[in-house]
């Protein structure tokens, strides 16, 4: 009879007879979640649940957005992110090997309702939702919904992330999501509670609900963090850096400069200089007993002259004055006409805001000559060729690879609680070519 070591699980560890010894290898062990150690230097409650507030003043996605929404630059950069990380969609491949370069050998599943779904309506608006919320606040709440006696997900949303807060962690794990449409304000009857995925194995976390009878007809909540950051709750977006630096202030303060100093014309052009006895000849007070009629006809001349001065219409036209020499040959009423040195140069504002600009962009990784923002001179000038726009057009597709998994993750946590085995996805991306490689388009899987 075999002697066996058994763990308090009541797995076998190692046995042995007469004639054999044997040892268990991958014995289960529980799932050891990451325990978050971020202190809270303020929290909220209301009803059981004690909230860890976003920001400050648990405000932080309304001020994001607000600064997104009046910088263009900010605003354009995260949407070119976004679309650059969906590709043009995703397909369920089988990775069957590795050619000599490492490339894997695909070979796509055709199965109508996997790519059915992948490619409706429902995983493209989760997909686009769930990436404007995260390159823009840093962390994204996809819900995945099961049906009413829970063996299946039948369901991926994604959550309005500035609608959504997380409670304060309970023995390493944050449990719930409060969802209220008016934060920062606290909710009071108007909010819902959902449960969150543990975030070392969320698929695990899922399946063993299921296992206790946990999922029937309710919802979860699937973080998706950009993990840069090291906050436990709420990560800062990659953006804030520029931000906290002053870039995205001087971004915006460059046009409202620029719209004040047109609006309220800063500078004067010329300096009209007309001797007050040139009034006296053209408009004598003997003949003009009105003081305020007399006023008036000066008012209108020096209109006229200014009229002749200004404007695209009247440029590179004369004006024409008369003057008179007294017995020394000295002129008398003659007119002084002079431009005035202009020191206000909008060119420099225009090149600190190009500056800035830069600066944002850098801070989400993006070359700005790939979204038409070279500068003609400087630090920054001389990367707008079309190979260049087009080399660092595939840098940021590389570079997109882990918020790529980031956002399939949820998707594969789907497919696999749904039985869905063996089944990779992979991106479908179009690269531009210019004519040193080719012309026209190529499509490529990534």
């Amino acid at each position: 009879m075999a002697k066996i070591l058994w763990n308090k699980q009541g797995d076998p560890l190692m046995a042995y007879g007469k004639t054999y010894f044997a040892t268990t290898t991958g014995a289960p062990e529980e799932v050891k979640p990451v325990k978050p150690v971020e202190e809270l230097d303020s929290t909220e409650i209301f009803n059981q649940y004690t909230v860890s507030p976003w920001g400050s003043g648990n405000d932080f996605p309304i001020k994001a957005l607000d600064i997104i929404g009046r910088t263009g630059v900010l605003n354009t950069g995260l949407k070119y992110i976004r679309n650059f990380t969906m590709g043009q969609g995703i397909f369920p491949v089988r990775v069957t090997g590795y050619n000599d370069k490492g490339d894997e050998i695909l070979e796509v599943i055709n199965d109508p309702k996997i790519t059915s779904f992948l490619e409706g309506r429902i995983v493209r608006r989760y997909m686009a939702n769930a990436l404007r919320d995260y390159f823009k606040l840093g962390i994204s709440f996809a819900e995945l919904i099961a049906n009413a006696d829970g063996s299946q997900i039948v369901g991926i949303n994604t959550i309005n992330a500035q609608h959504c807060r997380l409670t304060q962690a309970q023995g390493g794990s944050i449990k719930n999501c409060i969802i209220h449409g008016n934060w920062p304000d606290p909710p009071a009857e108007a909010f819902k509670t959902l449960p969150v995925l543990d975030n070392y194995d969320p698929e695990a976390d899922l399946i063993s609900r299921r296992i206790s009878g946990k999922t029937a007809n309710k919802s979860f909540v699937y973080l998706i963090r950009d993990e840069w950051g090291n906050e436990d709750y709420y990560p800062l977006p990659a953006w804030y850096s520029a931000y906290r630096a002053g870039w995205i202030d001087i971004a915006n303060q460059v046009p409202i400069f620029l719209k004040r100093a047109y609006a309220n014309q800063i500078t004067w052009l010329w300096h009209i200089k007309i001797p007050y006895a040139y009034w006296d000849k053209r408009y004598p007070k003997s003949q003009h007993k009105d003081e305020v009629a007399r006023m008036a006809l000066i008012q209108k001349d020096m209109d006229e002259i200014e009229g002749s001065l200004t404007g695209t219409a009247n440029a590179n036209k004369a004006i024409f004055s008369h003057y008179a020499a007294n017995a020394s040959g000295k002129p008398e009423e003659m007119w002084y006409i002079e431009p005035l040195d202009n020191k206000y140069r909008e060119g420099d504002k225009l090149i600190t805001s190009a500056a800035a600009n830069s600066e944002i962009l850098f801070s989400l990784m993006i070359n700005p000559n790939v979204l038409g923002a070279g500068m003609p001179g400087g630090t920054y000038a001389g990367n707008q060729g079309g190979s260049n726009i087009r080399e660092a057009f595939l840098v940021n597709i590389a570079n997109a690879w882990l918020d790529r998994q980031n956002i399939l993750d949820p998707i594969e946590a789907y497919l696999g609680f749904n039985g869905v085995k063996d089944v990779q996805l992979r991106f479908r991306n179009t690269i531009l070519t210019t004519l040193d490689t080719g012309t026209g388009t190529q499509k490529q899987i990534n």
